[in-house]
């Protein structure tokens, strides 16, 4: 007996108003897929692409060395922290009179490390150079060269906290070294500690201080902020001071024996006030040679190390046969996803990686740890944030004293990439409306630009510190150019950023290099390994191929990389 077929149709006979319907079933539908595919493109790698294009240097060795030379001759200051025979050189025992007599000692401390000239560098709290640390003694002084001592009508002491700073220096002293006295390098005792070797207590009217001309061991170590490292020059006044009865600006206070101390926030604003330095040399008509001399010690020493990066993908060879829509080929469609997700996770750790060997693995520096601990370290909290703040920051990074310069990329969050448009179209949009006659934000009219109150938005309006200047892009990143009076600022939106406390990276591309491992006719940069295994080497119907980098991040000159935080 014959059987029906099964109907290419079906119908439904329930009245709907007009007519009967026809329900043709799953089965004989047919959609309409259009001829592409909608694919969402993630923005991609803009550190890596940078430091792979600008810097990149091969290294035939998984750990790497690098020199890194400062020449000093700009930075010959130091501290006064002692006078005569060795007198706290604090508050009121430092006045005029004291320093006015007409041959002294004093006493000078720094606060950079003379070989490698490694120095404090702005926002580090932690690893900084205290005045008087192992290291730092001055070692520049020459016979007749003239210090410039800085002087202060009121003197507040930093007295163990980062909040007190010195006053305006008002006026200076003047000193010779005498060409009879060679400078003597040695310990300055600042407290009376019977453990302390070589130490003889307290010199004069309970005035803490005794030279120890001699570097000898120091038994008190618990006792080690009582010493500084420094030198004892003699000097002749030169010129004395106009203001009446002055004050040493120094940054201690002469009951404070933490006097050691050195915050991040007293570099620029405390520390740089108190220097004394040489200001060049007189020499009388007809002089001898002195057959002395002062050598720069600018060379230091750090080192890197490499990191493997791999990734692995496999597929079964009935699934690399078989066709499909749209992207026939489903292993190379795949494999460039997997060639992005590559470099994404290199991108991750050259910006949140930190240099360790643990075992058998190695683990590259990341710019985040490297600058955060080394480099500039800034505050940026939007909300509070203003225009003069940043450029105050931009201030104390782009130093000509330090190297700065206009190659640092500024790679930011979304925030603060928006924050620095809006920043830099003020000027470049709105100039117009604080010309005399013009309107400020909101109509008010504006008699003229000085009636444009200082930190006012109106007033923010018409100045030239940020203006947009241009767009472009390099290396495949968009990069905006903004025009500052330091020079212009590259920046570059990094989404890795988004989220977490680093809000901007300033990286001097001058000053870092990509070190891909390559040695002995063999490359350990970006390769793809093909078949590694294969239904031919293993017996398993399937085919896994690999990506696999080995290389290392190279950061120099921290003082020229920045953070904001």
């Amino acid at each position: 007996m014959a059987t029906n077929p099964l109907p290419l149709s079906t119908f439904d006979y329930a009245d709907t108003g007009a007519g009967k319907a026809l329900d043709t079933g799953l089965l004989r539908r047919k959609y309409n897929f259009g001829d592409r595919v909608s694919e969402l493109s993630i923005a991609q790698t803009p550190f890596f692409r940078f430091v792979s294009k600008v810097g990149k240097n091969p290294t035939d060795d998984p750990s790497f060395k690098f020199t890194e030379r400062r020449p000093s001759f700009h930075k010959r200051y130091s501290y006064v922290v002692g006078q005569h025979t060795g007198v706290a050189a604090a508050g009121n025992t430092c006045s005029e009179a004291t320093l006015s007599a007409s041959s002294t000692h004093l006493f000078m401390a720094g606060d950079y490390k003379s070989a490698g000239n490694i120095q404090n560098i702005q926002g580090q709290a932690t690893g900084a150079i205290n005045v008087g640390d192992n290291g730092t003694a001055p070692d520049f002084f020459l016979p007749k060269q003239l210090i410039k001592v800085p002087m202060a009508a009121d003197t507040k002491a930093l007295s163990g906290s980062a909040g007190a700073l010195v006053s305006h220096v008002d006026d200076y002293m003047l000193y010779q070294l005498n060409s009879s006295y060679a400078p003597d390098k040695g310990y300055l005792c600042l407290a009376a500690d019977a453990a302390e070797t070589g130490g003889s207590g307290t010199d004069g009217a309970g005035v803490k201080g005794d030279f120890i001309s001699a570097i000898v061991a120091v038994a008190g170590t618990a006792a080690r902020d009582k010493w500084l490292y420094c030198t004892r020059i003699q000097v002749s006044i030169v010129k004395t001071c106009i203001t009446a009865s002055p004050e040493l600006a120094n940054y201690i206070e002469a009951s404070d024996l933490a006097l050691t101390s050195v915050y991040n926030e007293s570099i620029s604003d405390l520390l740089e006030k108190c220097r004394s330095y040489v200001v060049g040399s007189a020499h009388e008509e007809g002089s001898a040679l002195s057959n002395k001399t002062w050598n720069d010690q600018p060379f230091s020493t750090g080192y890197g190390q490499t990191q493997i990066w791999r990734t692995e993908f496999g597929m079964t060879n009935t699934a690399r046969a078989t066709q499909l829509k749209y992207e026939a080929n489903e292993w190379a469609r795949i494999w460039r996803d997997k060639l992005i997700e590559h470099k994404w996770d290199i991108e991750h750790s050259l910006l949140f990686g930190s240099q360790a060997s643990i075992g058998d693995f190695n683990y590259t520096q990341g710019a985040v740890d490297y600058i955060q601990n080394n480099g500039n370290v800034f505050e940026m909290g939007l909300a509070t944030k203003t225009q003069d703040d940043f450029l105050d920051d931009l201030s104390k990074l782009v130093d000509p004293r330090y190297g700065g310069s206009e190659s640092a990329v500024f790679f930011c969050s979304t925030e603060v990439y928006n924050w620095l448009h809006k920043l830099s179209g003020y000027f470049s949009n709105n100039i117009a409306n604080v010309q005399p006659g013009g309107f400020a934000p909101g109509g008010t009219e504006v008699a003229n630009a000085a009636a444009m109150t200082a930190g006012s938005s109106s007033a923010s309006m018409g100045r030239g510190d940020f203006a947009m200047v241009g767009k472009s892009k390099s290396f495949g990143v968009d990069i905006s150019r903004i025009s500052t009076i330091y020079g212009d600022m590259n920046i570059a939106r990094h989404i890795m950023l988004d989220g977490t406390n680093v809000k901007m990276l300033a990286v001097d591309m001058k000053h870092v290099k990509y070190r891909p491992l390559v040695g002995n006719g063999v490359s350990r940069d970006t390769s793809i390994y093909v078949g590694v295994q294969s239904l031919e080497n293993t017996g398993t119907d399937k085919r896994v191929d690999m990506i696999l980098t080995e290389a290392g991040m190279e950061f120099q000159m921290p003082e020229s990389h920045a953070i904001w935080k």
